[in-house]
């Protein structure tokens, strides 16, 4: 609690602690507590974490399709909650396709107040005269420093090792098609070790005494699961619940009978036999 609130002091903690039915003396607070720094300015982490909510990235990643045609895909994302909130796909980008891009994403006062990029020549003067309408100030990085928008790379990063380096594109549609799949999957599905190992957007808990929770079913249909080889060609695959397609066979329903046989069979004897 004094780690979360450095500005509480002990009898504000004590406070609280009796609010949860904990009666601790004041001076056993103060024992485990840690030590204050003598400046009362906060630390430059908790003054970027209280400005989180007004700064998104935005950022180009290029993507080679079957006939060898570069596509580029544009990405939009809060910091807050790393939400990743639009996608789209050009094969031409310019200053006006890449401005309408972020109005599409921030309608009528959802706008930021800040947007970080990078240096590219994509980004002209109509781009800077269109959001600057829109009450949004760019923030540049240093030239050849990708590490200084490091949330829009390590989400271009996660789509190409748990998406696109899966399947082999076609044509713009179909990259459009992968990447709104994707957008809905990394908002709803996927856990964030940034947020405590939870989704952008808020997700109901699932107990098991409730069954079989079938909305963990439905995921990105480039998501591919691959596993280690079986022993016996003939073993059904067992694969997680989030898994869409699989390289080696189809999923089984927990309902059928040959899941239950191998399942009985893997718990009662340690291994799966014919």
């Amino acid at each position: 609690m004094a780690r979360e609130n450095p500005t509480w002091g002990r009898r504000r903690i004590q406070a609280e602690l009796r609010f949860l039915g904990y009666q601790v003396a004041a001076l056993t607070v103060a024992k485990y507590m840690r030590r204050r720094s003598p400046s009362p300015s906060p630390t430059w982490r908790r003054f970027l974490e209280a400005h989180l909510t007004e700064i998104a990235a935005i950022d180009f990643f290029m993507v080679p399709t079957l006939t060898f045609r570069l596509l580029f895909g544009f990405i939009v994302l809060r910091h807050d909650r790393r939400e990743l909130v639009h996608v789209n796909v050009t094969t031409h980008p310019t200053a006006t396709w890449t401005a309408r891009q972020v109005i599409d994403a921030f309608p009528y006062e959802s706008a930021p107040t800040y947007v970080l990029r990078d240096r590219d020549a994509i980004y002209g003067d109509e781009f800077t005269r269109r959001i600057a309408d829109m009450g949004i100030r760019e923030v540049l990085i240093a030239p050849r420093a990708p590490w200084q928008n490091p949330f829009a790379e390590r989400l271009i990063g996660s789509i190409r090792r748990e998406c696109l380096d899966h399947v082999i594109v076609l044509n713009e549609r179909h990259l459009r098609r992968l990447l709104r799949a994707y957008l809905a999957y990394y908002n709803t599905v996927r856990p964030h070790q940034a947020l405590n190992n939870t989704r952008p957007l808020p997700r109901s808990l699932q107990p098991p005494t409730r069954g079989p929770s079938w909305r963990s079913r439905r995921s990105v249909a480039c998501i591919t699961v691959t596993s280690a080889p079986h022993k016996r060609a003939s073993e059904p695959r067992i694969l997680p619940h989030s898994a869409a397609t699989s390289v080696a066979g189809p999923l089984l329903p927990e309902s059928s009978p040959r899941y239950q046989a191998f399942r009985g069979r893997r718990d009662g004897g340690g291994h799966a036999v014919r």
